[in-house]
């Protein structure tokens, strides 16, 4: 059986437009203009054809990125808005937490607000008076729940929200992105109480950008971009899907961030360029590349992906004394790795012509955040012959939040008498 059913579903609003601001629909329809004037690109199809089902009693997660539509869908599933076309069906009494502090009178109470809500949604007002004392309890705010709501901060207002939300005691519950402002030790009583939801075979649409809790909660996941669904499924393929996009957009903007700044500052001839580079160039760097372990050139990497940097060189006389090094610093300037060829015990030659450095690093291990790569050829005792500092960049985005710039690899251990959750499985 189904709990929701969504079938064709578009909303589409229009854009805002200074040159229609003080248009009135009887000026409209006398001008004749009315249709005119909703041009197809003032038009934004938050929601473009998008069908599923969510069985009853399960939990069917939503994600994508900002703008995909994910909150538009809540609000048309929940009948706060109304769809352009398709069909949306509820069957049992819903309760959503979608805004934060919607459906609140900013001037009255908590108390107050907390009755009117729960006759919103379908309660007697004996029924709130037998549930109150729970809801206040929950959303832990019995000093303040005479105060009027517009003295609670977002913590508060989240907590009120989701404590009323759960309490009803609803058949489908729709949760969107706002436990991300809740307090640190109240999100984790949320998601046991979803838990509990969960035990109790109820159904639950729930929308996030934690990923993490996507995949330990939920059933499904359907992936929501530009309005569109780019695929449902079983959570862990979904987000590793959706992961490979974000990875690919974040590498195309990285790129395309590149070449801005070389046309805007013709790069090639900048005053800062050439600071960041010295060195007569007897044996010169021509072209320098970051790729990944498939040999693919790259800008955006995970933490657990290694590193190619491949350097393009020529001598133009016959060099005996040469080393290569590499250097690696974070937006700080700080060191994160260094080392050449004379620190690890090669001994040079010679070199002459055309050729090829490879440097393999087959795990960065450093945490979110832009990196900086520094690459030089100089003679044993320092002379440079071409030193490229900080002229090349890189990007590490992770899932994970721990800080500092280097990730070992590690792992926790408890004793008998300290319980803890273990984390679901999960890519950095």
């Amino acid at each position: 059986m189904h709990a929701i059913e969504i079938e064709n579903l578009t909303r589409i609003y229009q854009k805002y437009s200074s040159q229609h601001r003080f248009k009135t629909f009887k000026s409209a329809l006398l001008k004749g203009d009315l249709f005119r004037s909703l041009r197809p690109d003032e038009l934004v199809h938050a929601l473009e054809d998008v069908s599923f089902d969510v069985d009853a009693g399960t939990t069917f997660g939503v994600i994508g990125q900002n703008g995909s539509g994910k909150s538009t869908l809540l609000k048309v599933v929940a009948g706060i808005t109304k769809p352009t076309s398709g069909k949306v069906v509820v069957h049992g009494k819903v309760s959503a937490l979608i805004e934060l502090g919607a459906g609140f009178h900013p001037e009255i109470t908590g108390r107050e607000n907390i009755f009117i809500n729960g006759i919103m949604l379908g309660l007697s007002k004996k029924q709130i008076q037998e549930k109150y004392e729970g809801i206040v309890r929950f959303a832990e705010l019995e000093e303040f729940i005479e105060a009027p709501v517009k003295t609670y901060s977002s913590g508060m207002y989240m907590r009120l929200g989701f404590s009323i939300a759960i309490n009803v005691n609803p058949d489908v519950l729709l949760v969107d992105e706002v436990l991300a402002v809740g307090d640190a030790s109240f999100v984790p009583k949320c998601l046991d109480r979803i838990d509990d939801f969960r035990r109790r075979k109820k159904t639950i649409l729930f929308v996030s950008h934690d990923l993490s809790t996507v995949e330990k909660i939920c059933d499904r996941v359907a992936w929501l971009k530009n309005g569109r669904v780019q695929t449902i499924g079983e959570p862990r393929r979904v987000i590793d899907a959706y992961l490979q996009d974000v990875a690919e957009k974040a590498e195309d903007e990285f790129e395309m961030r590149q070449q801005e700044i070389k046309q805007e500052e013709h790069f090639e001839e900048t005053e800062e360029r050439r600071e960041n580079r010295w060195g007569k160039r007897e044996l010169e760097i021509k072209k320098v590349r970051m790729k990944g372990l498939d040999g693919k050139e790259k800008h955006v990497f995970s933490p657990d992906e290694g590193m190619v940097i491949e350097m393009e060189v020529e001598a133009y006389s016959r060099i005996k004394d040469f080393v290569f090094g590499i250097g690696i610093f974070n937006s700080q300037g700080i060191t994160v790795y260094g080392t050449n060829t004379l620190l690890e015990d090669f001994y040079s030659v010679e070199a002459y012509g055309q050729g090829k450095v490879t440097c393999r690093l087959e795990r960065l291990s450093l945490v979110n955040g832009t990196y900086y790569l520094d690459v030089a050829i100089h003679k044993r005792d320092g002379y440079p012959y071409d030193y490229h500092k900080s002229l090349y960049s890189f990007l590490v985005s992770s899932r994970l939040k721990d800080g500092g710039i280097f990730r070992p690899e590690h792992t926790w251990e408890f004793s008998e008498k300290i319980r803890l959750k273990p984390p679901v499985r999960r890519d950095t």
